[in-house]
């Protein structure tokens, strides 16, 4: 697939949360063909102490309106200047990079769990699966009710399941605690969060013969297999996760499940 280098105009922010930032980029070229679960890799300019790119899920695709979403968690004096940028400015993008979800021909129930900023590229996902026939639904886990990220977006492309670990919204406990994955079948479960939660949806999907695909992710700076600070063990051996995934089946990856 074509990857494209461009300096890319900001279209619009939106402040999600105190830490989260929804951004908006006008491409203004044709849309190159765009799979959920791939990233972009931004440059951070006028940040002295920022010297590699910083990978970034694609959270949307508007073909119509030529942009391209990115949902921002800030953590650092990179992802910082990048929430800072305002309409109007320009950064330059690296994209589409990975390999994204499998997608359906047409049909299927999809189980796509999310935790904390892992919800990003679900919701393109979503979407996608929604254009195919498939019937979407999101299982989003996090610490609080605070931490829940896009709600009434994810609401709009279907059913939202949700947990929180102080019972302060949905069930409480983990995503695996949550009666959805215990007692409801899924051609295909889809997921993205910390490695922990992905290891355990795997265990569940195992357990109950699921196909299930996670995307992965370990530090990437160069987003082209190039640096090898990505770097996954699997039963094929060591992959650079910016360049064969980050989007991995699990059957692949050499984690005890």
């Amino acid at each position: 697939m074509k990857k494209y280098c461009l300096d890319l105009a900001v279209s619009s922010v939106e402040h999600v949360t105190p830490h989260h930032v929804l951004l908006s980029l006008a491409v203004d070229c044709p849309m190159p063909e765009v799979k959920p679960g791939q990233f972009v890799e931004l440059r951070v300019d006028n940040s002295p102490s920022t010297f590699l790119r910083r990978p970034i899920s694609i959270y949307d695709v508007d073909r119509e309106a030529g942009l391209l979403k990115l949902l921002i968690h800030v953590v650092g004096e990179g992802t910082a200047h990048l929430a800072a940028l305002a309409q109007g400015a320009t950064v330059n993008s690296v994209f589409p990079l990975g390999n994204g979800f499998s997608l359906p021909v047409s049909g299927g129930r999809h189980l796509l769990v999310g935790g904390g900023v892992g919800v990003a590229p679900l919701y393109y996902l979503g979407r996608e699966l929604l254009q195919r026939g498939a019937t979407p639904v999101f299982l989003l886990g996090a610490k609080t009710a605070s931490d829940l990220l896009m709600l009434p977006e994810f609401e709009k492309l279907g059913r939202v399941c949700v947990t929180t670990e102080d019972g302060s919204m949905g069930q409480k406990g983990f995503v695996t605690n949550h009666t959805v994955i215990n007692e409801e079948d899924f051609d295909c479960i889809q997921v993205c969060g910390p490695k922990p939660m992905m290891v355990a949806v795997a265990r569940c999907a195992k357990e109950r013969a699921t196909q299930c695909e996670v995307s992965l992710e370990n530090m990437m700076a160069c987003g082209l297999g190039a640096c090898l600070c990505c770097v996954e063990k699997t039963k094929e051996g060591n992959v650079c996760v910016c360049k064969d995934g980050p989007v991995f089946n699990i059957e692949k990856l050499s984690w005890q499940i």
